[in-house]
């Protein structure tokens, strides 16, 4: 295992979910956190709770990754002491909607192609040339089993993660022999805030969807990216897809009754 000890760790989206489980994850290993998201003050509330239970040391500020002025200027603007960023969780996503293509709403479409395709290509653009510069560092990609296959009434959503994986596959190629890992990891059902936007708050809606079945939670992911960013230099995680038991693929799922 490669020690995570003092290595900053950059992660898009880690007000809720996947990405503060990713930030507890990572300060238990002894990390120094860049957390960003738009909401504040919760990256500011979870910062402070890990310096408490960890004496982990964060730096928090707002972001949008959609806005690639602002990504641009806050990565520029890192102060020195936290500009050598080690590894990046580009967790920053969500789905909007799960209707039929031709029924479906335009707006959420632009919304997810800006985060899901966008907001990770700006991030990536602005943080790796300085991992090319030190001939080390990690991109770590928050997919999706629907980045490997499309389901009925997400043809939008499926497409974002589908271009995650061709960036990661490319990006990859494009690092080869330079000292910087790609990974992607790519759940299926994970219990977190994510059906509840998809849904635009319905939170009935957005409990079915994990009716009779135990589905996975964000710490599940965040432990299998922290399995990544540990593995010796000279391995790398590729890909990993991790699904709930009760799920066989993107829309196969047994539910008890």
């Amino acid at each position: 295992m490669e020690s995570l000890k003092n290595k900053i760790v950059f992660i898009t989206g880690a007000s809720a979910g996947i990405g503060k489980a990713c930030a507890e994850a990572f300060a238990q290993e002894g990390a120094k956190l860049i957390l960003t998201a738009r909401r504040i003050e919760r990256i500011e509330a979870l910062a402070k709770e890990l310096k408490e239970k960890h004496g982990t040391e964060s730096l928090t500020f707002k972001l949008d990754v959609k806005n690639r002025k602002e990504v641009e200027e806050k990565i520029a603007g890192l102060p020195a002491e936290w500009q050598a960023v080690d590894i990046l969780v580009n967790n920053a996503g969500l789905g909007r909607g799960l209707n039929k293509l031709y029924e479906d709403n335009v707006d959420g479409w632009e919304e997810m192609i800006d985060t899901n395709v966008k907001g990770l290509l700006y991030v990536t653009r602005n943080l790796v040339p300085g991992m090319v510069e030190r001939g080390k560092g990690h991109v770590i990609n928050i997919g999706s089993i629907a980045g490997h296959e499309a389901y009925p009434k997400g043809s939008v959503y499926c497409a974002t993660k589908h271009a995650v994986a061709a960036i990661t596959r490319s990006l990859r190629m494009d690092l080869l022999g330079i000292g910087v890992r790609v990974s992607s990891v790519d759940p299926g059902m994970v219990e977190t805030e994510f059906s509840i936007v998809r849904f635009y708050g319905d939170e009935q809606k957005a409990k079915d969807v994990y009716k009779g079945l135990t589905p996975l939670s964000g710490q599940d992911i965040a432990e299998a990216v922290v399995f990544c960013a540990t593995r010796p230099p000279h391995a790398n995680i590729n890909e990993m897809i991790i699904m709930p038991s009760a799920q066989a693929n993107a829309f196969v799922v047994h539910r008890e009754e």
